[in-house]
């Protein structure tokens, strides 16, 4: 016997800014959802987009009455996923980026179905890189995020697995009961909004299940840069996350910033090195030496590890992919950690109290 009398109202919550290539695209997907219309709704929480989103969206919601368009005037995407919480008629919501792939028309139906066989509070999802139409170079990076090197052991994103789960990583749908409970996303987040959020539905005791039918596709960058911006925010909002929780430091978490740390000083030693070399009457410290000398080590180690780890994954998944796998390693690992180490640096941000809501 299902645990509803009737299908559950779910709040599908879209916090988007400027994504006129894709949004149309995503909200299509969702209209064909095997469910009764009359059940859900699409809430796009749009940042006053300066492209054709808010048009499209508009155009949309005349056709149809369960998109619904509201501004999210703080901009970033934890204030817009607060837009659609707070404004949702949802016993059931769930973010969806602007830019994504459903799979399946049966999403809906899985997340009644998953709730239903967990008495969870709180769902999880794989979120796998590979949708259809990538580039080349969106195909490698999905192929090296979804590699040990390229990314953290601890999550299951990229999996298949299915049972009992932290929801840290990967909680995305929620009962309507967390947020009486622990209130709602810390919109001093630009970047691991979602990190904090379900720190928070984990430290309150709510149960969190995963299953690869809840799957959502997600389109990985498309250029280098973009990448690298990408880890850099990830990386500014890891510091922030343990600035706010230090009781969730771990050391795997600071490895990035050691990285970078690292290079700064591998430089810095050898430039002391030649200077002294050059006899411009600086003279190089025994320790300086050592210090280069020991970095030397242990980035010919990280060099070797990059480049066998790409050999293997592109004898796996075709040679071509060689010529990009260690730059994409490299922005992946240097951009996690400039990203921490900046955030490091600023005395801007204050922490505070992580009760009920923040408004």
């Amino acid at each position: 016997m299902s645990y509803y009398s009737e299908p559950p109202f779910i709040t599908i919550v879209m916090p988007v800014r400027n994504e006129e290539r894709f949004i149309a695209s995503t909200i299509e997907q969702l209209l064909k959802q095997d469910y009764p219309k009359n059940r859900f709704e699409i809430i796009v929480a749009d940042g006053m987009s300066e492209d054709q989103t808010r048009k499209i969206v508009h155009e949309i919601s005349e056709q149809h009455s369960n998109v619904r368009l509201l501004d999210n005037p703080g901009h970033l995407p934890s204030s817009g996923r607060n837009v659609g919480f707070k404004n949702g008629k949802g016993e059931v919501f769930m973010v969806v980026d602007g830019h994504c792939h459903i799979p399946t028309d049966q999403l809906l139906r899985n997340i009644v179905s998953s709730f239903e066989k967990s008495n969870a509070q709180c769902l999880g999802r794989p979120q796998p890189l590979n949708p259809p139409g990538l580039s080349e170079f969106q195909k490698t990076v999905a192929i090296a995020r979804n590699s040990r090197i390229g990314h953290s052991g601890n999550s299951l994103i990229y999996s298949h697995y299915e049972g009992f789960v932290s929801p840290v990583s990967m909680g995305a749908i929620y009962k309507r009961e967390i947020f009486e409970k622990i209130g709602y996303v810390d919109e001093r987040f630009d970047a691991c909004e979602d990190v904090e959020f379900n720190y928070r539905v984990e430290k309150a005791g709510f149960k969190t299940y995963m299953s690869p039918f809840l799957a959502i596709k997600y389109f990985p960058r498309e250029t280098l840069k973009g990448l690298f911006k990408q880890m850099t925010r990830y990386g500014l909002g890891r510091f922030r996350f343990i600035r706010k929780h230090p009781d969730a430091i771990n050391i795997e978490m600071f490895i990035p910033l050691g990285f970078v740390v690292g290079i700064f000083l591998f430089v810095l030693s050898g430039l002391s090195l030649l200077v002294s070399e050059l006899g411009f009457g600086v003279s190089a410290s025994d320790l300086m030496s050592v210090v280069f000398d020991l970095l030397c080590i242990l980035y010919g180690l990280y060099v070797a590890i990059i480049l066998t780890g790409s050999l293997y994954l592109s004898l796996k998944n075709g040679l071509h992919y060689f010529r990009l796998l260690p730059f994409i390693f490299f922005a992946i690992h240097f951009g996690l950690g400039w990203g921490f180490l900046v955030e490091m640096l600023k005395p801007s941000f204050r922490i505070i109290s992580t009760k009920r809501t923040f408004a």
